[in-house]
Formats: C-alpha cells, structure tokens, sequence
C-alpha cells in the first residue's frame, strides 16, 4: 500500500527556527508542547519577551519517537521518509505505511494500548513521531 501524508496543521506551525519543543506523558496520553510561528499565521502573536506556545495531546499513546532527522537531513533526502512527505515542518497523519519504510529502532514504548494513527511532525531540529488513537491541539495558558 502506498503512503499518505494527510497535513494536519491548518491555521498554525512550530516556530521554524527553535520551537522549543517538550514531551510530557502522564497515564496513556503523551503532550508535545512547542513554541508557535508567530509571523505566518493570523491569531497568533509574539508576547512581550515570551512567544506563545502550543500543546499537541495524544490520547491513548502506544510509542513516540523524537530524534533524527533535522531539516537539512530531510533535504537531503536522509529522512526514513526519504522526500515522501510534501514539505518540511509540518503536521501529518500517515496512512498505508509498510515495515520496511516505517520501522525505526528507537521508538519509545508507553503502553499497550493500539495507537491505531501515525502522526508525524518535522520540527527543526528534530522528527516527532507517534501512535496514538487520537489527537487534540491546546493553547498553552499564559
């Protein structure tokens, strides 16, 4: 089965130059916290000494990987993904993967639970990958 990327992130995107970006798991759910790009999107803004920062919350977690590849790996078609993916620095569900593309040794184990869905997010430095039942986007309070 071929793979799908289907973008995720309409309206909003990490910070393209340090996001910033913290995982948190509490029971069977994993928390990617980043810093938002405040000049691409409308309703989004820079505070006085301190950008605004965005939660991902993955329910019912089964695995997560943060690690390799950065985005000159992935323009150098370093990526696990090679250039599959259409672009850089964005929110995906991946759908139809196969082994040999998709299996990457240092996931890190949460639980038991399905992980039906495959997300990925290219942060700057950093690929975010996870298996969980679903997804849900919060602001960070001030």
């Amino acid at each position: 089965m071929a793979i799908e990327f289907v973008k995720l992130n309409e309206g909003w995107n990490a910070e393209p130059n340090s996001p910033d970006e913290k995982v948190s798991i509490e029971g069977a759910d994993l928390t990617l916290e980043f810093t938002v790009n405040p000049w691409a999107y409308d309703g989004f803004r820079e505070r006085e000494r301190e950008r605004e920062r965005l939660r991902l919350v993955f329910r019912s977690c089964n695995r997560y990987r943060l690690g390799p590849t950065n985005d000159e790996g992935w323009y150098r078609g370093q990526c696990r993904f090679g250039q599959l993916a259409p672009a850089w620095g964005e929110f995906y569900l991946v759908r139809g993967e196969s082994d040999e593309v998709c299996e990457a040794t240092d996931w890190v184990k949460i639980n038991d639970s399905t992980g039906a869905k495959h997300y990925l997010f290219y942060l700057r430095d950093c690929t975010f990958e996870c298996k969980a039942d679903a997804y849900e986007l919060h602001r960070v309070p001030s």
